[in-house]
């Protein structure tokens, strides 16, 4: 076992006179060590419940006949962090979570790790720090939150929800009343936020990458089927840890990365998706490039929406089958999924998708009836993004599908809120933020405010928004992001002007200005050289180390 390193042989007499001070007996030295990597934080809703999550599986780890060791990583909740200075921490706090997870089981040798993130980047941060430890790995989150309900109109409520009604109560469509009225009942109790946001998109797609039992991206926080998934997630993981196998690197290839996509096209998931899922291939050692989801969407149907794209939420998904059941769907055509990919529950895909039940046809659309031919989620090219952009396309008005607008410029997400809450932004505009990027930003923070207030305001279907920053999950409209090369790195993006007309057109791909590169090349020539933001500390680091969105935001 791995862990012999540090309890087997007389010279090892101190560490184990160290083990023991933690509790452990002579008898457990001959068993394997699992580490429980929990995110517990009592900030975030998705994890304020994960210390009695992990105490649980503590315990059935002990009667499977392994001795589990708890330790804790940082969280950061995007919702809470949202719309100032605290979001620029959110997307590096990815890069300290991997960090923590390979030192502790590099430092302590575990057998195998059991994994209980539930919120944004906290899931990819383990699956980084995982595929560097590449011991047996198994992730149980800790499940989605239920929708809220509204008291009056029994209205489903989220977290967008709030954010929408922000703007709506600025622009006098409700009052002062009705948005504590949302405010109060959109967030009913624990969990990741209960549309297809990015917490929840990652947890799905962890089953889809063979690195969580089925059930863990939409099983509720609160349902009892929960608890048997941890209680056989815990037992598994000590399987695993006896049979030296799976570990990650041997799961996440190309073909199950590629699944990873399917699911997210056919579900029209997060366009953080497309950043974090880049990331854990390039960690892996896998060149995977934009082009290539590309062409998966093309192929992949978008059978299954879930909120902000439309009323369902998570628990709808979870009733009508979860993920094998939109894997199940879209396995009906020939060639698409890799259905021999193997999981952490012992079995393929395919074996797992063949028992699965499509339990409800409304929320998982058989393939003739789909809301789309192609996916939920497009990389647009052109020459404001050489190196690509990224639309959650299932987000997007039928009507903004193709649309040409005057840029307003903006060069922080706290300008645009600004000026889209002041009136400045009219029907017609294509709203640019700027200088948001990994690099430029830094840490390129989510905007879930700027394109709620949008919508809010009414300009859903007439307004679009670019930016080399992120979206939220929950983010709907016309909403193109990751746009690369970004601004602070001399990206086109950066050289807009008030009034140049852009044009966007989702179906074929692209994203362009109406200038030539030698109108581009004459501005370039006299741009004023970009000053960083001044930051000390983490990310003054960060902004020093990282790449664009197009590799992922990887730190070189």
């Amino acid at each position: 076992m791995n862990s012999d390193t540090i309890k087997k042989g007389f010279e090892r007499a101190p560490h184990r006179s160290l083990l023991y001070a933690d509790g452990v007996k002579r008898e457990d030295i001959d068993k394997p060590f699992i580490g429980v990597c929990n995110s517990f934080v009592e900030v975030i809703p998705g994890h304020v419940h994960l210390n009695k999550v992990a105490e649980f599986i503590k315990k059935e780890i002990r009667k499977a006949g392994g001795v589990p060791f708890e330790f804790n990583t940082i969280g950061v909740c995007d919702g809470i962090a949202m719309a100032h200075t605290g979001m620029k921490y959110s997307l590096p706090s990815r890069e300290l979570i991997a960090d923590c997870v390979e030192s502790m089981v590099a430092a302590h040798k575990f057998d195998a790790l059991i994994c209980i993130p539930n919120c944004d980047k906290i899931v990819p941060g383990m699956v980084l720090g995982a595929i560097r430890a590449n011991v047996p790995t198994i992730f149980a989150s800790g499940g989605p939150m239920m929708a809220g309900k509204h008291p009056k109109t029994g209205r489903a409520l989220d977290l967008n929800s709030v954010f929408e009604a922000v703007a709506a109560q600025k622009n006098g469509i409700i009052d002062e009343e009705e948005l504590q009225t949302i405010e109060e009942n959109a967030c009913p109790g624990c969990g990741s936020c209960s549309g297809m946001f990015t917490a929840n998109s990652m947890n799905c797609l962890c089953e889809a990458i063979g690195l969580a039992l089925p059930g863990n991206g939409t099983i509720p926080a609160i349902a009892p089927e929960r608890k048997k998934l941890w209680k056989t997630a815990a037992k598994r993981v000590v399987e695993m840890a006896k049979a030296e196998g799976p570990r990650p690197r041997e799961l996440i290839t190309e073909s199950s990365i590629d699944n990873a996509f399917i699911l997210d096209m056919a579900m029209g998931g997060s366009s953080n998706t497309v950043l974090h899922t880049l990331a854990i291939a390039h960690e892996a050692g896998i060149p995977y490039d934009l082009e290539r989801i590309n062409r998966i969407s093309k192929r992949c149907p978008n059978v299954c929406k879930v909120a902000p794209s439309c009323a369902y939420h998570i628990e709808d998904v979870n009733a009508a089958g979860g993920v094998p059941a939109i894997l199940k769907r879209i396995g009906e055509i020939p060639r698409l999924l890799n259905k021999k990919c193997p999981t952490v529950s012992g079995k393929t895909i395919g074996s797992i998708i063949a028992r699965a039940k499509i339990l409800n046809e409304t929320v998982i659309r058989p393939i003739k009836q789909a809301y789309s031919n192609d996916g939920g989620l497009a990389i647009l090219t052109g020459n404001l993004c050489e190196q690509g952009a990224v639309v959650k396309k299932a987000g997007v008005y039928p009507s903004m599908m193709v649309f040409s607008g005057k840029a307003i410029c903006f060069d922080s997400q706290e300008e645009a809120c600004k000026g889209i809450l002041d009136g400045k932004v009219k029907p017609g505009n294509v709203v640019v933020i700027r200088y948001e990027g990994p690099k430029g930003g830094p840490g390129m923070q989510e905007m879930l405010a700027p394109t709620a207030y949008i919508i809010g305001a009414g300009l859903g279907e007439s307004v679009a928004l670019i930016t080399d920053g992120r979206f939220s999950g929950a983010t709907h409209g016309a909403c193109i992001g990751h746009v690369s090369p970004e601004a602070a790195e001399g990206g086109p993006i950066g050289l807009l002007k008030d009034g140049d007309i852009i044009d966007i057109d989702i179906n074929s791909r692209k994203l362009s200005v109406r200038l030539t590169a030698a109108e581009l090349e004459e501005r370039r020539k006299n741009q004023p050289e970009w000053s960083p933001r001044q930051f000390t500390g983490w990310l003054r680091r960060y902004s020093q180390l990282v790449g664009n969105a197009s590799s992922g935001a990887t730190l070189k």
